[in-house]
């Protein structure tokens, strides 16, 4: 019989949902590994999808979604991001996956390069693989508190290189990068005539400084930008996302959107929007449970020795197991949770550079998440 192509069957697959798949069959388990976050989306927001779909509200949108829907979002990133855009330049997508996905696809061929971070999100790379591109990782390196050197991300680049991910707050590590960094990969960008693809899924959890967006010093249309509902308003399963392109892309964008989802299920929209134009107060609630959950996590690590990067955005710690994986931390994750009952997702889901590193989500309830932590073997 015929057999898949040979880019897809080459394609890796993801550490974290590994440890997931095997957590999930040991009932019992307390499971850090999945970025889920622990609020629930409040009421008002699940009455308006609800109505939608008792109401019938489920027919085909336009491709680029329901126009209070980007209207909202446009006043939303000018508001909070300062950023500064018309309608046409917002797509909305299904999740942060999906625009990741399509911002890849806009840019890469096959043979082209991207530049992604290393630790970085695990999709940045799969999705490479699948559009037959070429990832190569930039090393965040501890040395440097996980901020990356742009001399040596530069010396990186080719007559192939096309793009270059940058993801700020950072998942798997929690960092941030500050708007110097950016202002001087802006200018690499420029210089070595780079796209630039900004994952911001967790923009509204910062812990110290602001969020920066790359959109706000892009001078020439080289930015593409992605956000979400899902890490903000606790809708993981609504699966809304929105990508801001570069101006002029919407005879482009069509096409694509139309090929891809052709639209984003309409009661999900409906919750977006009354997300986005609601009551923040959700939000500042969800933000400070992961504070706290943040404090009380980084108190047990001191307690106990462990090392781990103090995380200036996101809900994840990233944590130092080096002590005890013996260069192998995936082997060792398995035997955590086979042994102690805690999944936690292994540093080199991530890239290789997270070898003897773990990545631990904080936001789930405080004591499931201490219980985690006082299992994790202490330094000798």
């Amino acid at each position: 019989m015929p057999e898949i192509a040979a880019h897809i069957a080459g394609m890796p697959g993801s550490g974290v949902r590994h440890i997931l798949e095997l957590a999930l069959r040991r009932p019992g388990t307390i499971i850090l590994a999945v970025g889920e976050p622990g609020e629930i989306v409040g009421p008002a927001v699940r009455e308006v999808a609800a109505e939608a779909w008792r109401g019938g509200d489920l027919r085909y949108t336009p491709n680029g979604g329901i126009l209070p829907l980007r209207e909202a979002i446009v006043a939303k990133l000018a508001r909070e991001n300062g950023i500064h855009v018309d309608l046409e330049q917002v797509w909305v997508t299904v999740g942060a996956t999906q625009a990741l996905h399509m911002a890849m696809a806009l840019t890469l061929a096959h043979g082209d390069e991207v530049l992604v971070p290393d630790p970085g999100y695990t999709t940045f790379t799969m999705n490479a693989h699948l559009l037959q591109a070429t990832p190569v990782p930039y090393a965040l390196r501890p040395e440097r508190a996980f901020q990356p050197d742009l001399d040596e991300l530069e010396a990186l680049v080719t007559p192939r290189t096309r793009a270059v991910i940058v993801n700020s707050p950072s998942n798997p590590l929690g960092s941030t990068f500050d708007r110097a960094t950016f202002e001087e990969l802006m200018e690499l960008a420029r210089r070595r005539d780079l796209w630039v693809i900004s994952d911001e899924v967790y923009e509204r959890f910062t812990w110290g400084a602001p969020h920066v967006s790359p959109h706000t010093l892009d001078t020439d249309g080289r930015v593409l930008t992605v956000f979400s509902t899902s890490k903000t308003f606790a809708m993981t399963g609504a699966r809304v996302g929105w990508l801001v392109t570069p101006p002029g892309w919407r005879p482009t964008m069509l096409r694509v959107q139309e090929a891809l989802v052709s639209c984003v299920d309409a009661p999900s929209q409906r919750a977006a929007l009354a997300a986005l134009a609601g009551d923040q107060a959700d939000v500042a609630r969800a933000a400070a449970h992961y504070r706290d959950n943040l404090a009380a996590a980084m108190a047990e690590l001191n307690r106990r020795g462990i090392g781990y990067l103090t995380p200036t955005g996101a809900f994840y710690l990233w944590i130092d197991v080096s002590h005890a994986s013996g260069g192998d931390v995936v082997a060792w994750c398995e035997r955590f949770l086979d042994e102690a009952g805690v999944a936690v997702a292994p540093g080199t889901a991530f890239g290789a550079s997270g070898e003897g590193w773990i990545r631990v989500c904080v936001a789930s309830d405080r004591e499931s998440l201490l219980e985690g932590l006082r299992r994790l073997p202490a330094p000798a």
